[in-house]
């Protein structure tokens, strides 16, 4: 059951589509959403210290909290238009540090929901989304840039390879899946070590038993990753969301990110959610 709903609000003119879909989310499961915009500390180039005068560094720190505070305005006429209990929340943290501060935030709620990374400048977003998907122990949604729509479930594609992070991801994910269309489960073949049947774990029979309309789609890559499959697919079939395993590790403090996983994130093109 999913009733406590934590976005992060992306900052600037098109910053509000993660928190736009995440009001969607809330209003479809009835569930309560907080909505996170960080006030970022000014950037002083390493060296600079006590030659950047007083008044720039104030001026970067009043643009920031403007634009932050724009963003839980936005969210937060947004969600009560939807009639969607929200709480809004700015807190200050430095650049490096949010990502971090967002995964520990996000393990008191079921479920979070992030932006995607757009190219060349997201870093912050990307830092707060691999943070969320390996430090928060939930479940998250990650929004393309360019969504528009609210959620939409009419075809899910579920992305199933027998491991322990697919695995968490449709468990995690059975809320929504009770709430779709239909359900499709994808299985690309060309994986080494990964059989086409998964012996003991079938699937889409789990799904099925579960009151799901459920198809299983069994496809091989050929000579094409599996991401790209993934992803060629679900643009094939018009689906409208996916569920899959997100893969890595951190080390060091530096996330370190699984092939597919690095793949879908820079190139999802529909809503994803995700599990560690």
């Amino acid at each position: 059951m999913i009733k406590d709903i934590v976005v992060n609000l992306g900052l600037g003119e098109d910053g509000g589509f993660a928190g736009d879909f995440a009001v969607s989310v809330a209003n479809m499961l009835d569930a309560h959403l907080a909505g996170v915009a960080f006030v970022y500390a000014a950037i002083i180039p390493e060296g600079a210290i006590g030659y950047i005068p007083p008044e720039v560094i104030e001026s970067q720190q009043r643009e920031s909290q403007s634009t932050a505070q724009a963003a839980v305005d936005r969210f937060s006429a947004v969600a009560t238009r939807a009639g969607v209990a929200a709480e809004p929340i700015m807190l200050s943290a430095s650049f490096a540090g949010a990502g971090e501060q967002f995964g520990l935030i996000a393990r008191r709620f079921d479920l979070a929901i992030v932006g995607q990374a757009e190219p060349d400048k997201g870093a912050v977003e990307q830092l707060v989304t691999e943070s969320a998907l390996f430090e928060s122990g939930r479940p998250v949604i990650i929004v393309p840039y360019i969504q528009k729509a609210p959620l939409k479930l009419d075809r899910v594609m579920v992305c199933w390879d027998g491991s322990r992070a697919a695995t968490r991801a449709i468990g995690d994910a059975m809320p929504l899946l009770e709430r779709s269309g239909a359900v499709e489960v994808v299985i690309v073949t060309n994986e080494r070590g990964k059989q086409d049947e998964i012996s003991g774990a079938d699937m889409g029979q789990h799904l099925a038993r579960h009151g799901l309309k459920v198809d299983v789609k069994r496809m091989a890559g050929g000579k094409i990753d599996v991401a790209d499959a993934l992803l060629s697919h679900a643009a094939d079939s018009s689906a409208d969301f996916m569920v899959m395993g997100g893969y890595g590790h951190s080390r060091l403090r530096e996330f370190v990110l699984g092939g597919a996983t690095r793949t879908i994130l820079s190139s999802m093109t529909i809503p994803v959610l995700m599990s560690h």
